[in-house]
Order: C-alpha cells, then structure tokens, then sequence
C-alpha cells in the first residue's frame, strides 16, 4: 500500500536515461549496469538530462513516465535558488561513456562564444571520473608544446596533429576536469562518468578518417574549433587533493568543485551499523545520486523506500526531504 506522504513533492525519484548509438561505443553499459536499451553499440546514457537532444525520464513516483524536463518546468522550485537553476532547466548533463574504440578529437565552446555564435546557447565545461581504465588506456588533453593556428590547421590537414597532442595514461579512479577551450579525447578502454554544463556543442578537430555507419565522414567543425581551442600547450593534468570525511555509514570526498557543479564521492557501508547514512538538500540546490558501484535502499522520510543498483540515478529536489541510505554502494553525488 502507498503511504500518502509517499506522494510528497519533497521525495525523491529515479530516472531512466536515454542511449546514444555513436560508432565508438561498447556493450558495457548494457552489461555491467543492465540497461536494457537496445543500441548497438551504446556509447553513452544520458542519465540526468533535460537537454532537447537527449531526455532523461522519471523512472517512479507519481511523476513517472513524464521527461525531467517538463517535471522541472512544472515544479522551477525543484532546482533550488542557485543563480546558474534558471528558467527551469537543469543547469548539468550527467552520463556514463563507454569508449570501446578512441573518440575524436575534440573541443568545446566557452558559454561566451557558444552566446554570441551558437544562439544562446550554453558552452561545455565538464569533469570526468575513471570507473575503469583497461592496462593502457589514456586520454588526450591539450598539446605537448604551443602551436600557433596555421600549423594546428595544417596538421589537421595532413593527418600529422596527433604528434601535437598530449596524451595521459588513466587509471581507475582518476579525475580530470575539461575546460571549455581544452583539446580533448576519450581513449580506448575507458569507462567514464561525465558530469557537464547541460549542452551538446563539439567541434569535431579530427577523426582518425573514420566513416559513419552509412561510409561517409563525419562532420568536422575546423573554424569554430580553432576559434575556442587554447593553443598554449599549458600544464600536465594533476590529480587533485582528495581527503575522505566519515559520518554513521558513510565516507566522502570533494571530486570537483566549480562555477558550474560541486561533485563528491560517497562510499556507503551500513552492512555492520543500525544508524544510516543520511542526506538532504537545502534550498540551494537540487542532488543528483548516481550509483557507479553496489547497491542499496533510499528511505525519504515520510515515503516509499527507494531501491537503487549499479547505474541507476536518483534525483533530490531542492529542499528535500531527508533520505537515508542503506547498502553497500558508491555514489557520485552532484549538486549546483
């Protein structure tokens, strides 16, 4: 039987994510966090997005079956008083990426440039974190040395540019924060969660001379590309200083903190104590609770328990009830 307060505009609700089919992709999303989406490859899933080119969709509760989207038009108030939560649009795009094959090479706008050239719409800075890494896995991020435009567009030309690029090896566990202006790629091997600015604009620098599903090229944005790109060569990434804090069940760590989302880890464990782990939002923000590892039950106060496995995401409002968790789980947990 439902508990009334289970209807509770305050609780909490799981979303279901939309796939994305793109030709680098894998099958791990469907196999390690049972997805059930039938794409070939899956690439990626969109878990917490309100972004038109991908909609994520309430999963339970009496919002169920409607997209995130048109819950937060509905309910603004859900996203908090944070000033980058304005007219009822998420302001982040959660997603896992599975990288079977390398992607492109890549850069995306800052929200200025993306403002005055791409309609207003909102550049592309974003955090990753490495849920595995095979043995050689690596990333590219920047270039090795400064280079000026017309050597960067003629190594583009003749297929020379990937001497220019810097390459990272990954391992499991690792951060990397991309700023918008940053050459960028996803190498083989890497198991991604992606927290960003709620946007969908790459500028394509170079593709391997890949082809399509249907043999054509994909589309490269060389201009724009080289409009944003920081051609400095700058610094080797460096991970950042991580301290665990522990409460009843629970220990967590800051991951990220920026202009546009706070990120932290949580690593559940309340198998040996009676005392859960607890959280809540302010008035601030919205939480989003995406489940990388293990599983566990969500108790909103008042409500419907609330179980959760491995890839499944779970949506705080702002000014939330509290919601205590049970399991053995990791967790990513957002907020703006």
């Amino acid at each position: 039987m439902t508990n009334k307060n289970s209807l509770s505009k305050n609780n909490p609700f799981l979303l279901r994510p939309v796939g994305k089919d793109y030709l680098w992709g894998g099958n791990r999303l469907n196999d390690d966090f049972s997805k059930g989406i039938d794409l070939q490859p899956l690439a990626e899933t969109w878990e917490c997005s309100t972004h038109p080119d991908g909609l994520s969709t309430v999963a339970s509760g009496p919002f169920a079956g409607q997209t995130l989207r048109d819950v937060l038009r509905s309910h603004p108030e859900y996203l908090g008083t944070h000033p980058q939560s304005a007219d009822g649009e998420l302001p982040v795009l959660i997603k896992f990426i599975d990288a079977k094959r390398d992607l492109s090479v890549q850069v995306h706008p800052s929200d200025e440039y993306a403002m005055q050239n791409e309609d207003g719409q909102s550049g592309k800075n974003e955090m990753w974190y490495v849920l595995d890494a095979s043995e050689n896995a690596e990333l590219i991020y920047g270039f090795n040395r400064p280079i000026d435009r017309e050597t960067l567009r003629k190594s583009l030309a003749d297929g020379t540019v990937e001497h220019y690029l810097r390459r990272v090896q990954i391992h499991k566990d690792d951060v990397f924060y991309i700023q918008a202006g940053t050459v960028h790629a996803i190498g083989a091997g890497a198991l991604i969660a992606e927290i960003q600015e709620s946007s969908n604009l790459t500028y394509r620098m170079y593709d391997y001379g890949r082809v399509d599903k249907y043999g054509k090229p994909r589309t490269l944005h060389i201009d724009r590309a080289l409009d944003v790109a920081r051609l400095d060569g700058g610094e080797n990434p460096r991970q950042p200083m991580r301290v665990l804090r522990y409460t009843p069940g629970c220990a967590s760590e800051l991951l990220c903190r920026c202009k546009y989302f706070v990120v932290e880890r949580m690593l559940i464990n309340t198998k040996r104590i009676r005392r859960m782990a607890c959280v809540s939002t302010g008035t601030n923000s919205f939480q989003v609770l995406l489940c990388v590892d293990g599983c566990g039950v969500a108790f909103p106060e008042g409500g419907d328990a609330l179980p959760f496995f491995r890839g499944d995401c779970l949506f705080l409002p702002a000014d939330s009830v509290p919601v205590r968790l049970h399991g053995y789980a990791q967790l990513i947990k957002v907020s703006c």
